[in-house]
């Protein structure tokens, strides 16, 4: 079952899903704290580079099927044009101005 992006229940990672789907990476780059953060499957990346890269120029997608920890954690269908679709797992850590400061994904 497929949560709808409405329903999701933290507003910084409901953003961050609502701006890969529709490929804003302005609005996704506005959703980051100073200094955000990630990795990707326990590997370090620079953020900016792994989302153009595995995101918005391969035209990324999530269909998120559960969230847990208040809506921070996700299960998701992650696909794009590089890699095709995969069940992924993302952790946000939302900073206390409700901005995303860290972001971990990896193969769920």
């Amino acid at each position: 079952m497929t949560i709808q992006t409405a329903k999701q229940r933290d507003p910084a990672v409901r953003a961050f899903v609502t701006a890969v789907d529709s490929h804003d990476r302005e609005g996704f780059m506005t959703l980051l704290a100073p200094g955000a953060t990630m990795a990707d499957d326990g590997a370090e990346h620079d953020l900016a580079d792994w989302v153009d890269r595995e995101v918005f120029f391969s035209r990324g997608h999530l269909k998120v099927d559960n969230e847990s920890d208040g809506g921070r954690r996700l299960i998701a269908r992650h696909r794009n044009d590089a890699w095709g679709e995969m069940r992924t797992r993302w952790s946000s850590v939302v900073a206390e101005v409700g901005r995303i400061a860290r972001l971990e994904t990896g193969q769920a």
